[in-house]
């Protein structure tokens, strides 16, 4: 199939690069309407306890479970010069007319319903509306809509919200709040984009040096994006697809975009300067770069693909848009990019800007050396003679950094992920948290699915829940009881055919260990019938349920994908034992980090967010997968040509096994570091999120990728393949037959054209060769089978 594709470009790169053209016209136009069709939400499983319980809420009580919240201020909070009038607290009359006119308003409206006032409930009734301090009221109220028309009507109802003078007027809850982060999540992939672009460009001139050659990652990584981009647009007509979802499609489309084009650019300079022409150069880099690329792609994918066993869709979304992307980025690579190599041909190496920069400071041209002379054979024969040390001291040292990953903890996102400078459901959230006795978004209701009973029956039960420790009010159908005592009356609307609900307010961090046992102690109290918890320490219990269940098959699922994609691209056994378990080492290396920065807050202050003692639930679920497939990128890269040179050899001595190591290292590990470098920066691209958990995503898949390509690939790789020798090839003859019938095996190595001679053997020139040629775009000596100087 390769080898069909490579003809084709080679053929017909005009064509390809047409047809290209359109698809990208075509996808762009399509997919330019996405954004409109992705979904805030989505980190609880639809069937849940607590998804059932707020179906049943905002089906049949209109308001029980408030997802917006006014917060008015007045005194210190107000606006400058407000007067004594707002320093009297919500009672002035400023405050009232502000309350007023709000509440008015929101009832007005057709997409808001359950609208509670504190001026309207009055002092003692909506004392649990009223601030510590008494200088802030609220009002709350339920937005009608699902999870795709949330953010939007949110956006409008804060914009269009009256702001009488004389307080100051917040909006938060969590329908804000969606709205809130599904923008800064939208400027946040821009700015990314913005920063990795010019960035990663610099970088890759540095590689390159050649500006043609520099540019072409880059292409090919908006190929994939804006491809994608289309596929996603049809994925949300048959599946809920997260806004998150959109900051995927751009930063793994531009990374694995540059990180298969730099392959394949390099591998095509490499059979240009070993004497092929530009048809076979072409042809034998799909053949073998291509051939890793599809592979690496498959890996990745399937380890995203993983995602789907889970419930939610927010982790579903990453499978599909990470299937989707990886194969377009692939695809690119291994079509659009060999059609536009053949037109370049040696051009490809034009505008090298580091000729003239020589020539300015009066350096030398760079001159061609075999790769057993680079500083990269010499880094990995130092290595693989003090195997023993260098693989033990690794190991610890990665052990080490993941230590702090066993006190991990996994809860549900608040408020508290985005910078309280970006948002007022944040300052609202603070508020709530730090002033009030009860906390309104803290609060959790308790669904009576069929119950028929009336005041008498459902009195006993609100009363013996309000005893809890750690219950500030209990609202129901049957009174307001605090202490075992009723302490006001009962609640309109908590009481119809469908049930009854019961409001369990509570200033208790909900994502808390005290959070969870007041959970377990309200659901320990005897009721009249079945009652399904709803609110944030149910939905936080339900999340870490959904996930911790099918995570061990998710695990399994990656790990038995990988093994056998490894056999078969190796026909060994050992090596994807091994490939496994030094990827869990980098692992968790970069889990234990996130640990200490984001779970502790040790960098909270350089980065901007607030800690919460606990990292949100889904996050290190997805890195696991990405970054698990990433890390086997790097591995089929290596693996690709220590095979390539492990056949050359013969593979019959230990030493054949330590040289084709040392090769496989020399002839990749600038290509993989650099692909490293660019992938890393393109993450930390999204690490300047205001949005804590996009931060935790970026910033630690660009840690392990780093600990992956520099760390392990360069020394703890080469040390434990030098350690094993021979029995790093050894598969059970059964397998062995197996993968000579199935295995991927590349195809034989095209003659070279007529007019030119064979790749050199390892010390220079084939023996006749005619005399070094010069390199293309410095003008620098050369021979074949010779790497530059600057590959080192």
């Amino acid at each position: 199939m390769l080898t069909r594709l490579a003809r084709l470009a080679i053929n017909r790169p005009k064509w390809v690069l047409v047809g290209a053209l359109l698809v990208v016209v075509f996808c762009g136009v399509f997919g330019a309407s996405v954004t409109d069709r992705l979904k805030a939400g989505g980190y609880t499983s639809p069937d849940s306890e607590s998804a059932r319980a707020a179906k049943l809420v905002n089906e049949h009580f209109d308001g029980a479970q408030p997802n917006l919240i006014v917060a008015v201020t007045t005194g210190a909070g107000a606006d400058a010069g407000a007067g004594a009038a707002a320093r009297a607290g919500v009672d002035s009359a400023a405050a009232r007319r502000a309350g007023a006119r709000i509440t008015e308003w929101m009832d007005a409206r057709d997409d808001i319903e359950g609208v509670q006032s504190y001026w309207t409930l009055g002092p003692e009734a909506g004392a649990a509306l009223r601030s510590e301090d008494g200088a802030s009221g609220l009002v709350m109220a339920r937005i009608d809509a699902d999870d795709t028309d949330l953010p939007k009507i949110a956006e409008r109802v804060k914009a269009d919200l009256p702001r009488p003078d004389g307080v100051t007027v917040r909006v938060g809850g969590y329908g804000p709040l969606t709205a809130e982060m599904e923008s800064q999540v939208t400027r946040d992939a821009t700015i990314g984009e913005a920063v990795a672009f010019p960035i990663s460009l610099i970088v890759l001139v540095v590689v390159f040096g050649s500006l043609v050659a520099a540019g072409l990652p880059l292409l090919i990584g908006a190929v994939s994006i804006v491809t994608t981009l289309a596929i996603l647009r049809l994925v949300t007509t048959f599946a809920d697809v997260s806004i998150y979802a959109l900051n995927m499609t751009t930063v793994l489309g531009l990374a694995l975009g540059i990180d298969y084009s730099l392959f394949m650019v390099s591998r095509f300079r490499e059979e240009l300067r070993n004497g092929l022409d530009v048809p076979a150069a072409v042809l034998r880099t799909v053949q073998t770069a291509g051939r890793t690329v599809m592979f690496s792609a498959v890996t990745v994918a399937l380890a995203l693909a993983a995602l789907i066993v889970f419930p939610m869709f927010f982790l579903k979304s990453f499978a599909y848009v990470g299937v989707a992307v990886v194969l377009a980025a692939a695809l690119a690579a291994v079509l659009v990019l060999p059609a536009a190599l053949t037109l370049l041909g040696h051009r490809v190496d034009r505008y090298d800007v580091r000729v003239p920069l020589r020539r300015w400071f009066g350096m030398k041209p760079p001159r061609w050396v075999a790769p057993e002379e680079s500083r990269w054979y010499r880094m990995v024969v130092a290595v693989t003679r003090r195997a023993v040390p260098v693989a033990v001291l690794t190991t610890v040292g990665l052990l080490v950094l993941g230590a702090p990953f066993l006190s991990s903890k996994w809860g549900y996102p608040d408020d508290r992920v985005i910078a309280a400078s970006a948002a007022e459901s944040r300052q609202v959230g603070d508020l709530l948290r730090e002033d009030f006795a009860q906390d309104a978004a803290a609060s959790m209701t308790v669904v009576l699915p069929g119950f028929d009973g009336g005041a008498r029956e459902l009195a006993p039960y609100a009363t013996a829940l309000s005893r809890v420790d750690g219950v500030s009010t209990v609202v129901s159908g049957g009174g307001t009881f605090a202490d075992g005592a009723q302490v006001g009356p009962a609640a309109a609307g908590m009481v119809n055919d469908a049930g009854a609900v019961v409001r369990v307010g509570t200033a208790v961090d909900p994502y808390s260990d005290d959070g969870e046992r007041l959970l377990a102690a309200l659901r320990d109290v005897s009721g009249p019938g079945e009652a399904l918890f709803g609110g944030a320490a149910a939905e936080n219990q339900d999340v870490l349920d959904a996930l911790t269940g099918p995570l061990p098959y998710a695990a399994a699922l990656i790990a038995l994908t990988m093994f056998v994609l490894l056999f078969l691209f190796t026909g060994s056994v050992v090596l994807p034992v091994k490939a496994l378990l030094m990827n869990t080492l980098s692992l968790a290396a970069a889990f234990g980090a996130m640990v200490w920065v984001f779970q502790e807050g040790h960098l909270s202050g350089l980065l901007g967010f607030t800690p919460t003692g606990y990292l949100v639930a889904n996050i290190p679920v997805l890195m696991f997968c990405l970054a698990f497939g990433l890390s086997m990128d790097y591995e089929v890269f290596l693996l690709s040509r220590i095979r390539e040179e492990w056949l050359a050899s013969g593979g019959t001595t230990t030493e054949d096994n330590t040289h084709a190591v040392a090769m496989g290292v020399a002839r990749t590990g600038r290509v993989f570091t650099a692909a490293a470098l660019l992938m890393a920066i393109v993450l930390i691209g999204m690490g300047v999120s205001k949005v804590s958990f996009m931060q935790l995503f970026g910033l630690g898949l660009a840690l392990t990728v780093l600990v992956d390509a520099v760390v392990v690939r360069c020394l703890l790789a080469p040390a434990m393949m030098r350690l094993m020798g021979r029995f790093n090839w050894w598969a059970p003859p059964a397998l062995s037959r197996l993968h000579a019938r199935v295995g991927l095996t590349e195809e034989a190595h095209p003659a070279p054209p007529a007019g030119r001679h064979a790749p050199a053997a390892a010390g220079g020139a084939p023996a006749g060769a005619p005399a070094p040629t010069a390199d293309p775009a410095t003008g620098a000596a050369r021979t074949d089978g010779t790497v530059r100087t600057d590959d080192r």
